[in-house]
C-alpha cells in the first residue's frame, strides 16, 4: 500500500498521543536545526502530545541533550530521548561481549563506557588491544569520512579470533551538512560480510523501541501502539523498524533518500513507490520535510 503524502504533522496530530521522532536528518543536519521540524514538534507538544526523540546515535542521552543544546534545538521541542547507544549499553554492561573490549569509534563516543543506571550490578568493562579483546565495541569508524577499506585489517583480525561486534549505531551513513559520513552500521555490515557476528540494538531492532516505551512511561504516559507515531528518514531503520513494531510511520523523504525519491517540497509519487518497493517496505505517511 502506497503511503499517503501529507502536508503537515498538524493534519494528523490528533490521532496520536506520542511521537517516536528521529533526530539526525529530521530535526537537524548535524550543523543546524530544521526550523519547520522544530515548530512542528513544539506544536504537537502544545496540543498535549509527548515527543520521544528516538535516535541511533551511539552515545548516551545526556550527550545528545548537550549536542541539541549546542545546535540550538529548543528544549520545548521534545520531552525525552532514547538512544541506540543506551540500548546497547544495557547489553554491554550485562556482559554480552565480555569484559575486555576493543573500542572502535571517535574519541567523543567513549562516553558509552560509563555504566548505565538501569543495569543492576554492571560488569566492569576494560578497553584493551585487539589481541587481548573478548569482543569489539563499535561506535563507528575512527574517521567517518575515510575509505571503508581502512577498516578491513581490524575486522579481519577480529573475525579470525571469533570476536562478536556490538554495534552501537545501525545507521549506514549520515549527512553532516552537505558531507556524507559512515556510521557503525556500515562497519558491522562489512564484518558480517566477512563472516563475523554482529549484535544490534538500535532501529530497526526491538531493544531501542522497548527503551523508548520505557522513556515514555517515565513521563507518565501509557500509550497503545496505535496512538504512537514514528517519524524518520531512514527506510532501513526508521521505516522498517516502525513497521516491525506495528507503529504508524511518517517517512521523511528529504533526508538521506532525497535523491532516490526525487524530493522537492515533497517526494515524487512514482519515485517514492519504486523506492519503497525496492526495499520491500512501506510507510503510513510521507512528506519531504517534517513541518
Amino acid at each position: 500500500m502506497s503511503p499517503r503524502v501529507i502536508d503537515s504533522l498538524a493534519g494528523i496530530a490528533a490521532r496520536y498521543d506520542a511521537l517516536f521522532c528521529d533526530v539526525w536528518g529530521v530535526l537537524h543536519n548535524g550543523v543546524a536545526p530544521f526550523q519547520p521540524a522544530v515548530a512542528a514538534l513544539q506544536a504537537f507538544r502544545a496540543g498535549g502530545g509527548k515527543v520521544v526523540l528516538l535516535t541511533n546515535a551511539p552515545r548516551p542521552r545526556g550527550a545528545i541533550e548537550a549536542q541539541l543544546d549546542e545546535l540550538g534545538v529548543p528544549r520545548d521541542a521534545w520531552d525525552t530521548i532514547a538512544t541506540s547507544g543506551d540500548a546497547a549499553r544495557v547489553a554491554l554492561f550485562t556482559g554480552a561481549i565480555g569484559k575486555k573490549v576493543y573500542f572502535m569509534g571517535e574519541e567523543r563516543d567513549r562516553v558509552v563506557l560509563e555504566p548505565i543506571q538501569i543495569v543492576e550490578n554492571p560488569v566492569s568493562i576494560q578497553t584493551v588491544g585487539l589481541e587481548s579483546a573478548e569482543g569489539i565495541l563499535c561506535a563507528g569508524p575512527e574517521d567517518p569520512e575515510a575509505d571503508p577499506a581502512t577498516w578491513r585489517p581490524v575486522l579481519l583480525s577480529g573475525k579470525a579470533r571469533g570476536l562478536t561486534l556490538l554495534c552501537l549505531n545501525p545507521d549506514i551513513v549520515v549527512d553532516r551538512g552537505d558531507r556524507r559520513q559512515w556510521c557503525a552500521g556500515a562497519v558491522a555490515r562489512m564484518y558480517e560480510e566477512m563472516g563475523g557476528e554482529a549484535l544490534y540494538f538500535g532501529k530497526p531492532h526491538p531493544p531501542v523501541y522497548d527503551l523508548a516505551r520505557r522513556r515514555l512511561a517515565e513521563l507518565g504516559v501509557s500509550a497503545p501502539d496505535e496512538r504512537i507515531l514514528a517519524v524518520g528518514d531512514g527506510v532501513e531503520t526508521d521505516v522498517s523498524g516502525a513497521m516491525g513494531e506495528g507503529l504508524d510511520c511518517v517517512f521523511v523523504t528529504g533526508g538521506i533518500a532525497a535523491e532516490e525519491t526525487k524530493t522537492g517540497r515533497d517526494p515524487d509519487r512514482a519515485a517514492l513507490d519504486d523506492f519503497l518497493d525496492r526495499h520491500q517496505t512501506t510507510a503510513t505517511f510521507a512528506m519531504g520535510q517534517l513541518r
